[in-house]
């Protein structure tokens, strides 16, 4: 087995979205703006880990910070989603059109089956 060095969490978004936790953050910062305490209600992790993962997550640009006096609202970069979303539309067309030529063929055998 060949050890391979592992990039940085914070080298770009690809990394930082490799961990479930930090697409879980996605997921919860995605319907508008939240604090980290929401954040910790939502997800059930501890305001340490939360912060951690908003770190990477800032560090990389996917999620942009408003301070509002003592508080800090969170919310996702868009744009910054870019390049994951372009990656993931590829396999999308590929799943696509493998799943319509699977349909194609179930309704060419349900037709043999049909006297």
């Amino acid at each position: 087995m060949v050890l391979m060095a592992r990039s940085a969490t914070t080298t770009d978004a690809f990394n930082a979205v490799a961990e479930a936790s930090r697409r879980d953050l996605l997921d919860a910062i995605s319907t508008g703006e939240v604090t980290v305490g929401e954040l910790v209600d939502r997800l059930g992790l501890s305001q340490p880990q939360v912060s951690k993962h908003l770190g990477v997550l800032r560090a990389v640009g996917l999620v942009l910070v408003r301070v509002d006096g003592r508080r800090r609202w969170y919310r996702v970069n868009g744009p910054a989603l870019q390049p994951i979303h372009e990656w993931v539309r590829s396999f999308e067309r590929t799943w696509n059109t493998r799943l319509d030529r699977l349909d194609d063929l179930l309704a060419e055998l349900n037709d043999k089956d049909t006297p």
